[in-house]
């Protein structure tokens, strides 16, 4: 069993739908970041950085590891899927976890902070990070020409960027401007695993779908 400490933001729905999609037992903890519950000193214990996901593998001694790209490895090593074994290909989907993590993430999270939290704030800072949401989902628009996933075949890169994408609305972003982006977001939401994962440790509202 493990125990996956997480709540309903992009990093954690990664490793939820890590989880249902190689179908490990595993037992969601709430960890509620709009009561601060992450600075918990029992939380910390777990998690030095006080920042969800992090996951407890009682199967693996009592194993615990924080930072989601940390945890969606450990996930694919553990069972040998969702990272190619050829070392070129494994290398590639490192390659877009690690762009997701440096990236991505940091970049639309901050997206996410001056045009939806604090809107007015600073338009300074609002334009810089809607330019820079367009420009990273062109990045990701390229990649994915003549792909069906982000390295060929679906794996933690895909887990890992997917929920970012997810949020569309928030990047104030029209993905169906990027087709390539949209077609692919599109078949992972149909996933059931991704439909599961998505609502741990609670239930929120539907995946988000592009308009028709």
């Amino acid at each position: 069993m493990i125990d996956l400490y997480t709540w309903t933001t992009p990093n954690g729905r990664k490793v939820s739908i890590a989880l249902e999609e190689l179908g490990l037992p595993y037992r969601a903890v709430p960890v509620d970041i709009g009561k601060d519950e992450q600075f918990k000193p029992e939380f910390l214990a777990i998690a030095p950085n006080n920042r969800i996901p992090a996951i407890v593998d009682h199967d693996n001694g009592g194993f615990a590891l924080m930072e989601s790209g940390a945890i969606l490895i450990y996930l694919a090593e553990k069972t040998g899927r969702l990272l190619a074994h050829d070392s070129t290909a494994r290398m590639r989907t490192i390659e877009w976890l690690m762009w997701q993590m440096g990236g991505l993430g940091p970049m639309i999270g901050q997206a996410h902070h001056f045009l939806r939290a604090k809107p007015g704030a600073s338009e300074y800072a609002a334009q810089r990070y809607r330019a820079e949401a367009q420009r990273l989902y062109g990045v990701l628009d390229r990649q994915l020409a003549g792909r069906s996933f982000v390295v060929d075949d679906y794996s933690i890169a895909d887990i890992a960027i997917w929920p970012w994408i997810s949020r569309f609305e928030w990047h104030e972003v029209d993905i169906r401007q990027f087709s390539n982006v949209c077609r692919w977001y599109e078949r992972i939401a149909e996933r059931p695993a991704v439909q599961r994962g998505y609502q741990v440790p609670a239930y929120t509202a539907p995946v988000p779908l592009p308009a028709v």
